[in-house]
């Protein structure tokens, strides 16, 4: 732990003396200064954009009027799928010392959680609901690169632009509409010194299951009522959920293996072959596998055809939703929604094998990118997998102040 707070002080005085150097060159010639520095290109370009609007000595982000804020959030589609896991993201917040946010389009915050003392501090830049943190408005930060670019952004210290800020990290996530369309962001900061690379794993995660219930809101008008839902979600990634309806499905680990298994293969199995996936070469009878079978039946209302069991009804799958994301090339999304191996704990034949499938082809996909945050997401929970980080080094640019972090993964890894 000393090592990592170490490896955060380093890059932070690293991008402070950067900031010093860059932002009253920037802000007299509207350039950036000779010789390279440990900048994202995102951050540099962010910052000559920001100069134009905001002040770096600002103390505060600029607020919209607070009359406005609460019909916006009661209008936003995004108010029911967060509301429904408001309770999940302040235990997050609070536990592990984070304040969330959740902004609309245009980066205005509508909601935000957290402990008393994460919030108290965020009020004092107005990183609360009618803050304004568009770029326009607040310079370089997460909320903003995350609305600009579509994608995931996190800003760490003296990253951002305006000097009030240097004291946080943030990790943020858009959140998009069934129809692609960005219907807002959602933000995890905290203090500088608890800054955490799964922080962004955990944002990734939440945003996925906001734009699941979306598709499911949206899907069925605006005024649907959840109990008349009757689709069916899977997450067997790094957990054993069913959902349906709203509520969790009452399903033993073997049923959980076998809705798994159908899901990742819509064809369906024979009788023969599903039972080899299940128990391999141990001996169970006839009368106990169909038992288990009929009871997932029940529990999906009868959506398990009988003589080649397969799905009559459809199922969202996080590990399907991964597998589409791969074959689209899409490793962000990917990475978004692998949140860990398939029913970690199931020692399934047929489980082990689509792990291990899932598994080498995240991987692999990781390999081939050249995006840097890649390999460092996936770094953070592959600590053993030198290959990774030696990846990361290679497509890190010189003088990243990220690579010092990639460094110590790989010699701690080369240790073990």
């Amino acid at each position: 732990m000393s090592s990592v707070r170490s490896d955060l002080r380093q890059r932070r005085a690293a991008l402070e003396s950067e900031w010093s150097r860059w932002v009253p060159e920037l802000r007299a010639a509207r350039r950036a200064p000779a010789g390279k520095a440990p900048l994202r290109p995102e951050v540099a370009d962010s910052w000559i954009r920001s100069l134009h609007t905001v002040d770096p000595g600002v103390g505060s982000a600029p607020v919209t009027d607070g009359g406005e804020v609460r019909p916006r959030w009661d209008d936003s589609p995004l108010r029911r799928p967060v509301s429904d896991l408001a309770d999940e993201l302040n235990s997050i917040a609070d536990d592990a010392g984070f304040v969330a946010g959740v902004t609309d389009e245009s980066g205005t915050l509508l909601w935000t959680c957290g402990g008393r003392v994460m919030r108290r501090r965020a009020e004092q830049v107005n990183f609360a609901p009618g803050g304004r943190w568009d770029e326009s408005a607040m310079g370089t930060n997460a909320l903003s690169l995350a609305l600009r670019t579509g994608r995931p952004s996190a800003i760490f210290s003296a990253e951002h632009l305006v000097a009030a800020l240097h004291g946080w990290a943030c990790y943020c996530a858009p959140i998009h509409a069934p129809d692609g369309r960005i219907l807002g962001v959602l933000d995890l900061s905290t203090t500088w010194d608890r800054s955490h690379p799964l922080a962004m794993s955990t944002v990734r995660s939440l945003v996925s299951t906001i734009e699941t219930r979306l598709r499911a809101d949206l899907g069925s008008g605006p005024r649907a009522d959840p109990r008349t839902d009757t689709g069916v979600r899977l997450s067997c990634l790094g957990t054993d959920v069913a959902v349906r309806a709203g509520a969790r499905l009452p399903l033993r680990p073997r049923q959980l293996e076998i809705l798994t298994l159908l899901a990742l293969e819509p064809a369906g199995y024979t009788p023969d072959r599903l039972r080899d996936a299940l128990y391999g070469e141990r001996p169970v009878s006839a009368s106990t596998f169909k038992a288990e079978v009929s009871h997932l039946r029940r529990a999906l209302g009868g959506a398990v055809a009988t003589r080649r069991y397969a799905l009559t009804t459809p199922v969202a799958c996080d590990a399907v939703e991964v597998l589409r994301a791969l074959e689209a090339g899409d490793t962000d999304g990917a990475l978004t929604r692998y949140r860990g191996p398939l029913l970690p704990r199931s020692e399934a034949p047929g489980i082990r094998a689509w792990r291990e499938h899932l598994e080498v082809a995240v991987r692999e996909a990781v390999l081939a990118s050249p995006v840097p945050e890649h390999a460092l997401d996936y770094g953070a929970r592959a600590p053993h997998d030198t290959e990774i980080h030696q990846h990361a080094l290679r497509v890190l640019p010189p003088g990243d102040p990220r690579r010092a972090l990639a460094a110590g993964r790989l010699s701690t890894a080369l240790r073990d």
